[in-house]
């Protein structure tokens, strides 16, 4: 029989030396796990001797305690009459609940602003932010109203069609779920949320590195023609990203291809993030904090703590081989800024087959350039990249308009990371429904009035983007120099 203990004797073990924790009402011994927490020890020695549901369970995926935790290291069950109200607690319940149905809101802006409402100040901060001044995120929402629309008139435009293919895969959509972490800070259903909601119009959803469910779980109630991706942050314990690639493989039949996020080598500052950090970090802080032999960096919010283990040295020379060698899914780049970078992974195709262009959400260098701008950059410079690798772009779509134009510049497709997010915190899988519904409704008004039938329709005859053009670089192309250091690399 389980031994039911008082939460005053739970708080006694509040050091490095012995460390207990309260988990859903259970009583933890972590002491011997502190040195391998992925996290570091220090957010678990903030929350020793307390409980810890609030801060772990959103972040966390099922399961990762029986993972990670020997059987007895279970020690009993907590009494609840001894346990004080968790502050965390408190915040939740003053959480507003009555929201309009999903249907009376009208476009991503009022999503966002009933998220915003339901959702804990922590989440907020860790969703919202964006790096040093966000200008690079206030840019990639602004970018696309200095491209206007060239509508056409006399075309027939009762049939339109939004399906189109992905890397040979087909799709019901040209938008897709990017990378979004920790969506269980949005609502219990995390990732497994927006996989559901992704079914019903064939959206692909490209799962985070940092998901806050295991893969197995999001893709598991998944329709067999459903299309996901894998992020990969590669790890500086590199048996850490080949176990994990080795995982994924075994779910090739719902995970069609590995995307190497590469915009941020290092976590960029995130004020709003940093000042929320976490509950745990509000708290004083303890002996066992000051006395845990924890080396990394101060500050830092939850993007930081996701950051630690990530490696900066990742090189064309070695990564890309290194990763070719340990899975056999097609390869596609994310984080293209430049279109000197995106020559670059066209010289290295087929090995690489497609490209996402971003600057990960204006979160990590403040000032770099929507991939809007980076996509002109392209065209410009090096239009052949079209010829060999699918180019996707990424970042600061709040309108059917916008995701149109990207498409007559040439996009295969488009991605929304914080609007899937926003959807999920507003109502659930309904609220990620109601936030694709709402773009994709758009997106068929702007074809139709643009002439377009089908995807394949759209081109850069139906943009003027002559306001955004004055923007792009204009500095010398440097390609010749670009592919004769490749022919010396391979």
């Amino acid at each position: 029989m389980a031994k039911t203990l008082n939460a005053a004797e739970v708080a006694k073990h509040n050091t490095a030396g012995s460390c207990w924790v309260i988990l859903y009402g259970n009583v933890y011994d972590v002491t011997n796990f502190l040195p391998q927490h992925p996290g570091g020890s220090k957010i678990i020695l903030q929350l020793a001797g307390q409980n810890a549901t609030a801060e772990y369970d959103p972040v966390h995926p099922p399961g990762t305690l029986e993972e990670h935790l020997p059987p007895e290291a279970s020690l009993g069950h907590v009494d609840p009459d001894t346990l004080p109200e968790n502050e965390a607690q408190k915040e939740e319940q003053q959480l507003e609940t009555g929201i309009p149905p999903l249907e009376n809101l009208l476009n991503l802006d009022e999503i966002e602003d009933i998220a915003t409402r339901q959702i804990s100040r922590k989440a907020w901060a860790y969703y919202f932010s964006a790096a040093d001044d966000l200008k690079s995120k206030r840019m990639n929402n602004e970018a696309y109203g200095s491209i206007l629309l060239r509508p056409r008139i006399f075309v027939d435009c009762e049939k339109c069609d939004l399906s189109t293919t992905f890397l040979g895969h087909k799709v019901g959509s040209p938008i897709f779920v990017s990378p979004a972490a920790m969506a269980r800070l949005a609502h219990p259903s995390g990732e497994a949320g927006i996989a559901q909601a992704c079914s019903r119009f064939g959206v692909m959803q490209l799962i985070s590195n940092n998901a806050s469910m295991t893969p197995e779980q999001i893709v598991a109630d998944a329709l067999p023609d459903q299309m996901f991706g894998w992020q990969l942050y590669a790890q500086i314990d590199q048996k850490k990203s080949e176990a994990m690639l080795d995982r994924v493989s075994r779910l090739a039949d719902k995970i069609k291809f590995v995307c190497l996020t590469l915009d941020a080598p290092v976590p960029g500052k995130r004020e709003d993030d940093e000042r929320s950090q976490s509950i745990a970090s509000t708290l004083p802080i303890t002996s066992a904090v000051q006395a845990a032999d924890v080396v990394r960096p101060r500050g830092g919010g939850i993007g930081a703590q996701l950051f630690f283990g990530t490696s900066p040295k990742l090189t064309w020379k070695l990564t890309l081989p290194w990763l070719m060698k340990h899975t056999s899914l097609p390869l596609v780049l994310k984080g293209i800024q430049t279109h000197e970078d995106a020559y670059l992974a066209y010289l290295y195709a087929p090995q690489v087959k497609g490209i996402i262009l971003s600057n990960h959400g204006g979160r990590a260098a403040d000032t770099a350039p929507p991939a809007i701008h980076t996509l002109l950059e392209i065209r410009k410079y090096c239009p052949e990249v079209f010829e060999k690798l699918e180019i996707f772009v990424d970042g600061g779509f709040r309108r059917g308009t916008d995701i149109a134009k990207a498409l007559c510049l040439g996009a295969k497709g488009v991605g929304i990371g914080r609007a899937a997010l926003w959807g999920l915190a507003a109502g659930g899988p309904a609220g990620v429904e109601r936030t694709l519904e709402i773009l994709q409704t758009e997106l068929k008004t702007t074809m139709r009035l643009l002439g377009a039938q089908d995807i394949q329709h759209l081109g850069p005859i139906h943009v003027n983007a002559r306001m955004i053009e004055q923007h792009i670089y204009d500095g010398p192309a440097g390609l010749e120099k670009l592919k004769m250091w490749v022919s010396s690399k391979l």
